[in-house]
């Protein structure tokens, strides 16, 4: 990764988890909610009866910040920090992409 890309990919891999939770929530029949928060999104998935990750929650959900972070001046998001990030989304997005397999959804 090029040095000064991080904060746009910290932002990115926020928002590779957040449309992958949501294309899960819509997989099972709701509507997801109009939020950018990823625990707000894990939290309804539960209540729709999906077991999460424990293995990657904390980290997804730190990714939440990086959804706003990256779009404003503040402090700068570290290489570590993106790497971090994407690590995350992968797991993820690895995982969703197998609960909308034992849906039936393709993806």
């Amino acid at each position: 990764m090029g040095e000064g890309f991080s904060e746009e990919a910290a932002f990115h891999a926020q928002q590779a988890v957040e449309k992958a939770l949501k294309a899960l929530i819509t997989g099972l029949g709701d509507k997801p909610p109009k939020t950018h928060d990823i625990d707000v999104l894990l939290a309804r998935l539960e209540r729709l009866g999906v077991e999460v990750g424990e293995e990657w929650r904390e980290e997804a959900s730190a990714l939440t910040a990086y959804g706003v972070e990256a779009r404003y001046p503040g402090p700068p998001i570290t290489m570590e920090e993106a790497e971090r990030a994407i690590d995350t989304a992968r797991a993820v997005l690895d995982w969703a992409r197998e609960k909308l397999r034992e849906l039936r959804v393709e993806c």
